[in-house]
């Protein structure tokens, strides 16, 4: 009889419920596996696998799986300058569905019959899991021991008690999801629609006073290099700007949006590297790209953001756009003049041989190269042709 399963492992208090619970009350076998996507320390994922075994896992797995997040989502999402409702990089979101299909991925290894998570029955987690899940690996039945049982903290902690858990869940004040893509924040303050998160709500506090001014160098869209340095992956350029952006304390904001479920939902967030980039990336975009790319890509990146957001990165549609998004990148070359200080950035302008700003053809509102007063009489003409005849037709401007 297989009695194998697969639990996304985090070491909280949920996870650490499931566990128990599965173990105990379901006489399963239970296999942990966590999936960093750029939020874990060393040190944090050895305390996490001694959590893991300490609670009785068979075995317990650490999957690395921020290079495949970058490749599969965070390129895209930059391609696209996605930000949900104009606000957030979907941080979170895009992580989740990730970290869903590492752990389908993983359960099939395994060849658990039972695949289990920790979400409540009251976000958007439940639904990219078991989505994910019933796409990847339909015959594996979903356990999702929180949801089901519907159970208060209280609760939780009270059967670890019973079972011989040494419980030292305190309830934090805010509740901490951290990968490379950004940091979310959610307190009592996010549970209203008018209150702010208070300073010390941030995990990355203001420790530089100084301004800073930045270069960043693209490569057909991708982040490549900073200042005077080369990464052969984007990933650890995300890390270095991360690393000199988020002391400013800048990138942070408060996300309000729809959830999948219907509801509405509010939450803090920080993301100083997200938010350079993708502002760094548009702005050489807009020097770039003609005006229908830009305006096509503006219709196609907010469905995908959407889309991913609400956990179906494994559509197909999802292929074709970014099939799109990549062939738009082929001249987002250059570089990005950035400047950090406190709370804020600025982008201070670009320098790229593919910029359509070029003084070859003409300078804007000053002077032209590349065409005459007569062509622009002609042209005017014609190009209010279709109007001049409704107005005069229709008379509305008599």
């Amino acid at each position: 009889m297989n009695n194998k399963v697969v639990l996304a492992f985090s070491g909280g208090l949920d996870t650490s419920y499931c566990v128990k619970h599965l173990k105990e009350d379901k006489g399963l076998e239970v296999y942990s596996v966590l999936v960093n996507t750029g939020g874990f320390s060393e040190e944090e994922l050895k305390d996490v696998e001694a959590r893991a075994y300490s609670l009785g896992v068979k075995d317990h797995t650490t999957l690395d799986e921020t290079a495949y997040y970058y490749q599969s989502c965070i390129k895209y999402l930059v391609f696209g300058n996605v930000l949900k409702n104009n606000t957030y990089p979907l941080s979170v979101s895009a992580e989740r569905v990730t970290q869903a299909i590492a752990v389908a991925r993983h359960a099939k290894a395994v060849g658990a019959a039972y695949v289990a998570h920790g979400s409540t029955g009251a976000g958007n987690d439940q639904v990219r899991f078991d989505m994910i899940f019933q796409m990847m690996i339909p015959d594996t039945e979903i356990l999702t021991p929180i949801r089901d049982n519907k159970l208060s903290r209280e609760e939780e902690i009270e059967f670890l008690r019973k079972h011989g858990v040494e419980v030292d869940f305190k309830k934090a004040q805010y509740s901490i999801n951290k990968g490379i893509w950004g940091t979310s924040v959610g307190g009592k303050e996010t549970l209203t629609s008018n209150q702010p998160l208070p300073e010390e709500a941030y995990p990355t506090q203001l420790s530089k006073e100084q301004p800073e001014r930045v270069t960043l160098h693209f490569e057909k869209g991708e982040l490549k290099g900073i200042n005077d340095k080369t990464y052969e992956n984007p990933v650890e350029a995300i890390q270095a700007l991360q690393e000199m952006a988020g002391p400013f304390a800048i990138g942070r904001d408060i996300h309000v949006g729809d959830t999948i479920i219907g509801i509405k939902g509010r939450v803090g967030f920080e993301a100083a590297a997200p938010m350079v980039i993708i502002k760094a990336h548009h702005a050489l975009e807009k020097h770039v790209l003609t005006k229908w790319q830009i305006y096509w890509k503006d219709q196609l990146s907010v469905w995908y953001g959407n889309w991913l957001h609400e956990g179906q990165l494994l559509d197909p549609t999802m292929r074709d756009i970014e099939a799109f998004l990549e062939h738009t990148q082929e001249n987002v070359t250059g570089k990005v003049f950035v400047l950090l200080a406190p709370y804020r950035f600025q982008i201070e302008g670009i320098e790229s041989e593919h910029d359509l700003m070029s003084s070859k053809f003409g300078s804007y509102g000053e002077m032209n190269k590349g065409w005459s007063g007569d062509d622009v009489k002609g042209f005017s003409k014609i190009f209010g042709n279709q109007s001049v005849m409704y107005h005069k037709i229709n008379g509305t401007l008599d």
